[in-house]
Order: structure tokens, then sequence, then C-alpha cells
């Protein structure tokens, strides 16, 4: 069974600082995160193995962009984002 069948999928935003590596401009961006929740129950048809893998996942996010571009009217450059974490665990 995919792990796709364990999770529901969503999309949601969240703001973070981030400096620009160009002009040293901080701001906020909003960053777009893929939430995947974990489901109350078990999809049918599914054997011991994927039980077992049911049991052991857990609600996560991870983040669906890799650059951003700078917000100073004078600058514009995008850069990677450095110092935020690509996934994050939930707890429920």
């Amino acid at each position: 069974m995919d792990e796709r069948a364990y999770f529901v999928e969503s999309q949601t935003s969240k703001t973070a600082t981030l400096q620009c590596p160009y002009c040293r401009t901080t701001e906020s961006y909003e960053l777009r995160w893929m939430l995947r929740k974990k489901k109350d129950r078990l999809p049918p048809g599914a054997d011991e193995r994927d039980r077992a893998r049911f049991q052991k996942s857990q609600s996560y996010m991870v983040l669906l962009e890799d650059k951003v571009a700078c917000k100073n009217l004078r600058c514009r450059k995008r850069f990677d984002i450095s110092g935020v974490k690509t996934m994050a665990f939930l707890n429920e």
C-alpha cells in the first residue's frame, strides 16, 4: 500500500524571517508547506505490514519552496532558503 493512503494532504503557509545574502535586508516571507495529517483509520485492504507502517507513521510538514525573491525593490534577487528546516513533524 502506498504511504499517501495514510495521510490527508493540504497546503498551508507560514511566515519566516529571512535575510537576503546580497543586500542584507531582513524581511518576513510567506513559505508554502505541504501538510500531511495522519488519518484516524487504516484504509481498507491493508495487511499486517501495512498496519505496522501505519502505527509508526505520524503527521508532518514538508517545505515546498527552496528559493524566494528579495522584497527590497533595489535588489529583487532570488536566494536559497537557509536556516529553515525542510521537514517538521507535528505533535498530535
